[in-house]
């Protein structure tokens, strides 16, 4: 195999390593994981957090040596990479309809603001598409989603905020 077949078979493999958070997504399609390599029996996986404080990171890590360790690797080196730091514009677009199948408002595209500001991104709801929506809290259930509520179908729902 060449380099290149070789990190396009461990990304594909590193598809089966789902968000902790957010089980319908994985890691590649996230963006979180930069690059992957190998070699004999040593792959080597570059990741970027979400943010730099993400509690789902350490059982990441642990997903991609499982996955790269059951494929044969006999090491696995997952390093941590903050800069550049993410950014939801490194999500494919197979990502954020995954999110919004989900019942989470995929983060519009290529934004500049602060998670913690309001950066006037149109929020629609995802699962009747009525653009009419609440702000209830700029947190959700993790730090990069903020809590909506639809006008349209009355019901509750997060938005992954555009970071």
């Amino acid at each position: 195999m060449t380099p290149d077949t070789e990190c396009s078979e461990i990304l594909d493999w590193l598809r089966e390593v789902k968000d902790p958070e957010v089980p319908v997504v994985d890691v590649v399609g996230m963006g979180i994981v930069r690059h992957a390599e190998a070699d004999k029996d040593e792959a080597r996986v570059t990741i970027t957090p979400t943010y730099s404080g993400c509690p789902a990171m350490q059982v990441i890590e642990r997903d991609i040596q499982t996955v790269l360790e059951k494929r044969g690797f006999a090491r696995v080196v997952v390093n941590t990479v903050l800069a550049p730091a993410w950014t939801t514009d490194w999500m494919t677009e197979e990502t954020r309809a995954q999110l919004k199948a989900y019942g989470i408002a995929p983060p519009g595209k290529t934004c500049n603001a602060s998670p913690f500001q309001d950066n006037n991104e149109q929020v629609v709801c995802p699962f009747c598409d009525h653009p009419e929506v609440s702000l209830r809290s700029r947190f959700g259930s993790t730090a990069c989603k903020a809590l909506y509520y639809c006008n349209g179908c009355h019901q509750p729902f997060e938005q992954f905020k555009c970071i």
